[in-house]
């Protein structure tokens, strides 16, 4: 019996041994492949750079630093790229350093476009054989009163089983809101910015949904370190309409149907920042102001460095703050001049702002914090979490859910 046991034990090994190396083997030819095309993207994504109705950008990754980058783009479901009708477009090809080496960057935008229209595209080299697959993509349609769209945070992920729950969590997020236009990310998307393998993680596990629907970057302090931002904003492309001094890629804004979104960079140049906020806000006339930043101004706890801002969010009547890096669910009542709003205040026409931390989508959950005055909810479910934010005419509904898809917290904003 007991050389029986033995026997077994040592069948499992074999075979164990047996499934590793076919594994290795497995994993060493799909790196051969791999190099047999060093052109071909990886890491695509698409954002928002120009109007949302009309334009469409794109940024990708290459093995290869010299390959050239090209974007073909077909209105409708066609995957053929053959025809007069394919519009063509040249990126702009950039090289940088990664703990891999030299790695080609290759951004991309598609403009001319019919508002509210199907598109399908493909990146690559040019060449046969380095294409990526084609994917679609729709624009925003013209003078809408309406959208949905995702808010996450804080993917800040090391290994592949902590990207793997970010990827559970973005695909849970748009089985819930299969309707979403974009996706605003409040920054930490990885642990450390100059991880290229943590990149690949965080891309690979959701390039199914980033391919086509804008991910729209907030810069965090895992994203930026001593004012350098590269490895985070050579990932994506963009609008530059940001303010002066700022690092390229990291405050920005857009509009999309009737929402104006503020993207903020809390890490760095927060003075000129603010200069930029007070025209960028002033500047817009849809009818929501969202404004999308990293460390909280009322979140588990208050930054201070931020009070300009606040001051400014109060004064051009922002309706609601996404932020992160707390790593724990907040909500805050509706806030003017650092105190709630009241109900006399309501009846005379204010609204106030609304700030929330929708926890963390990756693998990372800090302690809850103290409670606050102004904290109308907050807890610590130590599970990744994501929201559905949607504008139909006067009413703005926020609705965040865990990755299991039970609804934790709800409330709407009404003009």
């Amino acid at each position: 019996m007991k050389d029986l046991k033995i026997v077994l034990i040592i069948g499992i090994i074999f075979i164990v041994l047996i499934v590793a190396a076919v594994a290795l083997e497995k994993m060493k030819a799909e790196r051969a492949e791999a190099a047999l095309s060093p052109g071909t993207p990886y890491n695509l994504v698409t954002t928002f750079k120009g109007d949302t109705g009309t334009s469409r950008a794109f940024t990708w990754y290459t093995e290869d630093s010299a390959a050239a980058g090209v974007l073909e783009v077909v209105k409708g479901g066609s995957a053929s790229f053959d025809g007069a009708s394919v519009i063509k477009v040249q990126a702009e090809d950039t090289t940088i350093k990664t703990d891999k080496g030299k790695r080609g960057v290759h951004k991309a935008e598609v403009s001319g476009l019919e508002p509210g229209t199907g598109y399908t595209y493909r990146a690559g080299s040019g060449e046969e054989g380095e294409w990526s697959a084609a994917a679609s993509f729709t624009t925003a349609e013209a003078d809408t009163d309406e959208v949905t769209f995702i808010n996450v945070t804080d993917s800040q992920g090391i290994t592949a089983a902590d990207f793997a729950v970010w990827g559970r969590t973005l695909n849970k997020a748009f089985t819930t809101f299969p309707a979403a236009a974009f996706i605003v990310h409040n920054g930490d998307f990885t642990e450390e910015a100059e991880d290229s393998a943590a990149w690949d993680s965080f891309f690979s596990n959701v390039d199914n949904l980033v391919s086509g629907i804008p991910l729209m970057p907030v810069t965090g302090n895992h994203d930026e370190a001593d004012e350098q931002a590269a490895e985070f904003t050579s990932h994506f492309n963009v609008p530059d309409n940001g303010a002066k001094g700022s690092i390229a890629g990291t405050s920005y804004s857009f509009d999309y149907g009737p929402v104006h979104v503020t993207v903020l960079n809390t890490e760095s140049n927060l003075k000129k920042q603010t200069e930029w906020l007070k025209k960028d806000l002033a500047g817009t006339d849809k009818a929501w102001k969202i404004v999308a930043i990293h460390r909280p101004a009322y979140g588990g706890n208050t930054y201070k460095k931020l009070d300009d801002w606040v001051e400014l969010f109060d004064k051009y009547g922002v309706d609601l703050v996404l932020q992160g890096h707390n790593h724990e669910y907040s909500r805050s009542y509706p806030l003017l001049d650092g105190k709630i709003v009241t109900e006399k205040q309501k009846t005379a026409g204010a609204r106030g702002t609304v700030y929330v931390v929708t926890n963390a989508s990756g693998n990372k959950f800090n302690e809850k914090k103290e409670d606050q005055f102004y904290h109308a909810v907050h807890f610590q479910n130590n599970k990744a979490m994501f929201a559905g934010i949607t504008i139909s005419g006067t009413v703005l509904t926020y609705e965040a859910y865990d990755v299991d898809g039970n609804k934790l917290d709800t409330f709407t904003l009404t003009h």
